[in-house]
């Protein structure tokens, strides 16, 4: 699915979520701020209004809001042509007003902002285009059409024509501003929560892969004894029966007890593997992030640094699930658009712990190597790449469910290619090398100890 159809569909859901009775609040509030400002232009300042028309227009609005009380249930929620109905009315009732209490030579005039703002926060673009549109048509008309404001000894008001043409130029910019600038931060807030509820969900995934795994351990332990009394009861059975019949169902019993204690057997070390193997060397966890991609076609290369020392004397690291899903993603990206090759490369010290995944694709785009590890960052698919990789139809949400992940371990991600001449060559192919990943942690946050792991429990049996 393409990003934008995504967004429509997510802007779209997200209108849903507003509840009739905050916009219904929101209306008595205006409500009564017209009420108060029509009550005291009258009586505090004079000012001659068409009283009759005004109380007709905010009384459309009780009405409206008193039928919306009564016929729909409190917790109803709009949908997106709903919502734009409700800020389209409250827009035009609100230019009513205007028109009739001077236009643009009333200061309130500045209101029109609030419907737009509404629009572009909560609804989809199309609706948001329609209500600024909208606005700016209103606003224009009030700039040339409108009842005077007229004092209680006949004097008008107005200002100076250059003022109205400036309030007009102020209003249709601020208009166009609020509106782009609400809808892109709503925009950038909504793609953040996506992106961090998929990436709460990959972690969970990759924690009850591991929980699972202790349940497995525990089940075949449990079994295992009653399963043997099962084989030693039927082999009794096989040596004091005389009828074959019978005898051969004995057997059948002995040797799907075997059968049971076998798979138990297979699913208790993998099983024991999760539960109790919560350290290994650190080239082992990054064999077992790779191990899901390490059979497509591209030839993964695990390497270590010589300076720092013999691979026997590498780290042990805590298997944390978000370490593991997290290179699991840069891994899986790195195949993706590698051509042959991908290369792993670690490198410790005796403070840090430091990877290098590389491979010998094209790299990634110039102008988007500064947004990677933002949330829906792709770029456009072309006809080669189409070709090349027809399932693939990524949203931009590995990059950064694997930056986050991640991060949170306590890791720092820096993002480049083997072309830039401001890489440091490190490896021996830097010249062909495309996309660069390198993940540094400081050593004493994910390296194991005996410690965390616990000591031993002993139970009596």
């Amino acid at each position: 699915m393409a990003q934008p159809d995504l967004d429509l569909m997510t802007r779209a859901q997200r209108s849903s979520w507003i509840r009739l009775r905050t916009l219904i609040l929101l209306r008595w509030v205006a409500i009564i701020g017209q009420l108060t400002a029509i009550t005291v232009a009258q009586r505090l300042y004079g000012l001659q209004l068409e009283l009759g028309l005004c109380y007709l227009a905010i009384g459309v609005s009780v009405i409206g809001n008193l039928i919306a009380i009564f016929v729909f249930p409190e917790n109803k929620r709009l949908t997106e042509v709903e919502n734009l109905m409700m800020v389209m009315f409250d827009l035009l009732q609100l230019a009513f007003l205007l028109f009739l209490t001077g236009g643009l030579h009333n200061p309130f005039a500045l209101l029109m902002l609030g419907p737009v703002t509404i629009s572009a926060a909560v609804l989809t673009t199309r609706s948001a285009i329609m209500t600024g549109g909208t606005a700016i048509i209103l606003v224009t008309l009030l700039s040339q059409y409108h009842f005077p404001l007229r004092t209680d000894h006949g004097l008008i008001l107005r200002i100076p024509d250059i003022f109205v043409f400036g309030e007009w130029t102020a209003l249709v910019i601020a208009i166009v501003f609020i509106g782009v600038y609400s809808r892109r931060v709503t925009s950038e807030m909504d793609s953040m929560s996506d992106a961090l509820s998929a990436t709460q969900m990959a972690l969970a995934r990759e924690q009850k892969l591991t929980d699972l795994g202790g349940v497995v351990a525990a089940a075949a332990h449990e079994l295992g004894t009653p399963l043997a009394t099962i084989k030693l009861t039927s082999a009794e059975l096989i040596e004091e029966l005389d009828d074959p019949e019978l005898r051969e169902d004995a057997e059948l019993i002995r040797d799907q007890a075997d059968r049971c204690r076998d798979i138990l057997r297979d699913m208790g070390r993998a099983g024991k593997d999760d539960l109790h193997l919560r350290q290994a060397p650190l080239m082992a966890v990054i064999s077992e992030a790779a191990e899901p991609h390490s059979h497509r076609g591209k030839h993964i290369h695990y390497t270590h640094d010589p300076d720092s020392g013999d691979e026997i004397d590498q780290p042990s690291i805590l298997r944390k699930p978000e370490i593991i899903h997290g290179l699991r993603n840069l891994i899986q990206n790195a195949v993706d658009f590698a051509v042959a090759n991908v290369w792993v490369e670690a490198h410790w010290t005796q403070t840090t712990i430091s990877l290098r995944i590389m491979d010998d694709g094209p790299g990634y785009p110039p102008q988007m190597l500064g947004r990677i590890g933002d949330p829906f960052v792709t770029r456009r698919r072309s006809v080669g790449d189409k070709q090349a990789r027809p399932a693939y139809d990524g949203m931009g949400l590995g990059l950064f469910i694997a930056k986050t992940l991640l991060e949170r371990s306590g890791a720092e991600l820096n993002f480049e290619n083997g072309s830039d001449p401001y890489t440091s060559p490190r490896h021996p192919r830097q010249a062909r090398l495309g996309a660069i990943v390198e993940v540094v942690w400081v050593r004493r946050e994910i390296e194991s100890s005996a410690a965390e792991l616990g000591p031993n429990q002993r139970f009596s049996l």
